[in-house]
C-alpha cells in the first residue's frame, strides 16, 4: 500500500532535531549519542526490544529526562531549543504508559478530554467553556466513543480508556502524536479497534510516531522505520528496507521471518 507523502516547505524546519543526545541514569547511558531528525507529516516507527532506550527517548523528550550538555548537543522541536508548554500542545501529542496508570480514577472519559486543555488529571474546579465542549464532542465522534464519555474510566476496558487517552493527546490538534507502547494490554478485539483508530488519525493528517517492540503495531501508513537498541539509533530508513529478515534477527537476538500481509508485518519462525 502506498503512503500519503505530505508536502514540505523548504524554509519549515524539522518537527524534531535531536544530535548527539546523551541521558545517562545511575552507570549507564540510557541514550547515547542519538541523533534523528523527524519532518512534520512524517508516520515513523521507533522499534526495538526492551530496554532498549524507547522509553528514555519519550522522556527526554518530554523534559522528565535531561541530556548531557555538551557543545555539538542539538535538541530542536520546530527548530526551536526553547518554548512554551501551551504552544507545545500544539505541536506534539505524546500517550505514554505512564499517563495510562494516573487516569485509573473514578473520572468520566469527557473529563479525561476535557483535562487536556489544562495539562491536569481531572478537571478540579477549572472552568469549561462551550468551545471546549464542542471540541470534546468533536473527538467523542471522532473515536467512536459518543455512548462512554459519561463513564468512569475504572469501569472502561484498557482499548475503551486508551482510546480517551488518545483523544486528550489530540485535544490541540498536534502535529505529531507519539505513542509509547500503545498496544500494552490489549486483547485481539481492542488490538483490531486501535488499528483502525490509528489509521484513521494517520489519514487526517496527524503524524505518528510509534514506539514500539511488535512488528504488528507498525501500521501500513507508517513508511519510515528505526531500529534502536542498547540505547543507541542502530537503523533508519524505508520500511520495507529496514524491516528485513535479518535486521530484525539481529536487532531481537533471535532467528526470525519477516512476513507481509497487505501492508502489515509480522516476525514468525521464532
Amino acid at each position: 500500500m502506498k503512503t500519503r507523502a505530505s508536502p514540505k516547505k523548504k524554509s519549515q524546519p524539522p518537527l524534531l532535531e535531536f544530535r548527539n543526545i546523551t541521558v545517562v541514569k545511575g552507570d549507564k547511558n540510557v541514550l547515547d549519542s542519538v541523533s534523528v531528525t523527524i519532518h512534520e507529516g512524517e508516520n515513523v516507527a521507533i522499534l526495538g526490544p526492551n530496554g532498549s532506550g524507547k522509553s528514555s527517548f519519550i522522556k527526554t523528550l518530554m523534559r522528565e529526562y535531561y541530556p548531557l550538555l555538551t557543545e555539538d548537543m542539538v535538541f530542536l522541536i520546530r527548530g526551536q531549543d526553547e518554548w512554551d508548554v501551551f504552544e507545545m500542545r500544539s505541536t506534539i501529542g505524546i500517550v505514554s504508559n505512564d499517563l495510562q496508570y494516573l487516569f485509573t480514577l473514578d473520572m468520566s472519559g469527557r473529563e479525561v478530554l476535557l483535562s487536556g486543555f489544562f495539562s491536569s488529571i481531572g478537571l478540579y474546579n477549572r472552568v469549561v467553556t462551550d468551545e471546549m465542549e464542542q471540541r470534546c464532542d468533536e473527538l467523542c465522534t471522532f473515536l467512536d466513543v459518543q455512548h462512554l464519555k459519561n463513564r468512569p474510566m475504572n469501569e472502561m476496558s484498557s482499548g475503551e480508556a486508551r482510546r480517551f487517552l488518545i483523544g486528550r493527546a489530540l485535544i490541540h490538534r498536534p502535529k505529531a502524536l507519539i505513542l509509547d507502547e500503545p498496544t500494552n494490554s490489549l486483547d485481539l478485539h481492542a488490538l483490531h479497534t486501535f488499528r483502525i483508530l490509528l489509521r484513521k488519525i494517520a489519514r487526517s493528517g496527524t503524524g505518528i510516531i510509534l514506539v514500539t517492540h511488535h512488528l504488528h503495531d507498525i501500521i501500513p501508513e507508517i513508511s519510515r522505520v528505526i531500529l534502536m537498541k542498547d540505547g543507541k539509533f542502530c537503523s533508519d530508513g524505508p520500511k520495507r528496507e529496514i524491516l528485513t529478515d535479518t535486521k530484525i534477527g539481529r536487532l531481537f537476538s533471535v532467528p526470525v521471518h519477516v512476513k507481509v500481509d497487505d501492508g502489515w508485518y509480522y516476525a514468525t519462525g521464532y
